[in-house]
């Protein structure tokens, strides 16, 4: 059965799934879900997950939420992307979730899909400040190395680059951080390179 993955082009969290099945190869399908209309909230949608959120992904009996189980989930069944060190790996997903993703994805919210005249800018200016802390760190960890976790590719990158191709601003521009834009164009080069909006439908043209 070709798996199933409930997401939407803007979600960095889904993205974090949807290219780790695309390098891997898996046999998998996007599934839209009209998160800015509310369809997360939805009886249907709560009960394949009840925190609201994408991604979800569904294969046969098996449905998994939250991006790095289905990210491990797929990197264990493919045999790719786990990396010699599974700990090494585990420490950069835990590290972009706490404190990349979990700072980028509500600073890219805030910046760019509420109503201006809405915008709390106390709180985006404290979350892109977490980020600021969050870049360095990853920069200065690339500076010698061409991946985050091993000599290649693992599931920690396609993690920590989640929200770092997307164009709508939140504090991040790949010109002040030299190590990082590098390790984003070799992850672009890799066979089978998506852009989330390329990857998976939905995009801001399509609400415009």
């Amino acid at each position: 059965m070709t798996a199933q993955l409930y997401c939407f082009g803007e979600s960095g969290n889904a993205y974090k799934a949807a290219l780790t099945m695309e390098l891997a190869g898996y046999d998998w399908e996007p599934v839209y879900v009209d998160f800015f209309n509310g369809e997360g909230r939805t009886p249907e949608f709560r009960a394949m997950n009840e925190m609201g959120e994408v991604p979800v992904f569904r294969e046969d009996d098996l449905t998994l939420t939250q991006s790095a189980v289905i990210q491990l989930h797929v990197a264990e069944k493919t045999g790719k992307f786990l990396g010699s060190d599974r700990n090494e790996v585990l420490r950069w997903l835990m590290f972009d979730n706490h404190k990349l993703s979990g700072q980028a994805g509500p600073a890219r919210f805030l910046q760019n899909f509420i109503p201006e005249d809405k915008r709390p800018q106390g709180a985006i200016d404290y979350l892109k400040g977490r980020l600021n802390a969050a870049y360095k760190v990853l920069d200065t960890h690339l500076t010698e190395r061409n991946w985050v976790a091993d000599d290649a590719f693992t599931i920690a990158d396609a993690a920590c680059c989640g929200y770092l191709f997307y164009p709508e601003p939140f504090g991040f521009d790949r010109a002040e951080w030299p190590n990082i834009d590098r390790w984003l164009d070799g992850i672009a080069a890799l066979p089978g390179w998506k852009h989330p909006y390329d990857l998976m439908p939905g995009s801001p043209a399509d609400r415009a």
